[in-house]
């Protein structure tokens, strides 16, 4: 698996909240995270600019770099969700992911929810995620057939709701559009609020802070063996925060901590970092330069989908 780097970005009126880039801006930070080799761009939640809709338009600007949308559980009915991110990864042409948040629930669910008592944000978001990706493999690709002197466009006998019902969703689907070109669209999780078991049935990603690494290897491989997986079908990347206030700076910094990022990765089995730079467009796009081609491999031709960059395999179908 290759080393793979994300990057957390947060886009938004930066009037007031010095961590947040104006959307001007994440348009030459997209493109400098294009030339250098950057798997994907998670784009954060909580801001004034919806995550997917930033995804859309720097995706029309820079598509040859992923764009990860960060979603919480919290307010976002799941079938709605599925055919947003998957209408962003049609977009990109199956260069798109969502990052899902544990958190509450939404108001179209609660109405209908199979248990109104169940809480546990845990529970909730391996449910959530299985959700997701049942749907979005709803509407095989295959099920298009476009034959014009049959006069049939879809074969719909293909197409299958899914019929959850669970603690905290009831869901009949199926999805109204087909499935991506990289199979599903990718999914990543945070390790810390969810753990191990939590993640495995669907995470592609898992994300651990510096102070979790230890043992966060081990622990998700047995619990994806438990859940009929194998370690290689997920990327485990670490978190780190880059505070460069001085573009000038960057080089220096980047210099430092390339060996010691790479050290981590080799004691805890990283297969990449999820950087959370710091200090301006400027002091990003000079950190990008100089810290991402230190730790990923050499930029060159871009891969196909976002499961390609994160070196993982492409899925015909997903688990029932």
């Amino acid at each position: 698996m290759s080393t793979a780097i994300q990057l957390a970005l947060a886009v938004g009126e930066p009037t007031g909240h010095p961590a947040l880039v104006s959307l001007t801006d994440a348009v030459v930070i997209a493109a400098v995270a294009e030339e250098v080799g950057v798997a994907a761009i998670r784009l954060l939640d909580g801001r004034a600019l919806d995550p997917t809709v930033v995804g859309a338009y720097l995706a029309g600007i820079h598509g040859d770099v992923g764009y990860v949308a960060e979603l919480p559980t919290t307010h976002n009915a799941p079938y709605n969700a599925a055919r947003r991110v998957l209408s962003l990864d049609r977009a990109t042409g199956g260069r798109s992911g969502v990052a899902l948040r544990a958190g509450g629930g939404d108001e179209v669910s609660q109405a209908s929810a199979p248990d109104p008592g169940a809480s546990d944000p845990a529970r909730r978001w391996t449910e959530y995620a299985h959700v997701l990706t049942r749907l979005w493999e709803s509407f095989p690709r295959a099920a298009l057939i476009g034959d014009q002197e049959a006069g049939i466009v879809v074969e719909d006998t293909r197409i299958k709701p899914i019929g959850h019902e669970g603690s905290f969703y009831r869901v009949a689907g199926p999805l109204d559009g087909p499935s991506s070109v990289q199979g599903r669209p990718v999914v990543v999780a945070d390790l810390g609020a969810l753990d191990a078991t939590a993640v495995a049935e669907s995470a592609d990603v898992v994300v651990v802070e510096r102070e979790q690494a230890a043992g966060a290897d081990v622990a998700l491989t047995q619990a994806l063996r438990r859940a009929g997986r194998s370690r290689a079908d997920v990327a485990l990347l670490g978190r780190v925060e880059a505070v460069v206030d001085d573009p000038a700076a960057a080089p220096a910094f980047a210099a430092a901590a390339a060996d010691d990022l790479r050290t981590w990765a080799g004691a805890h089995r990283l297969d990449g970092f999820e950087l959370v730079p710091t200090g301006g467009t400027a002091a990003v796009v000079s950190l990008l330069r100089a810290l991402v081609p230190r730790l990923a491999d050499a930029a060159g031709s871009s891969p196909p989908t976002l499961r390609a960059a994160f070196g993982l395999r492409e899925l015909a179908a997903v688990p029932a």
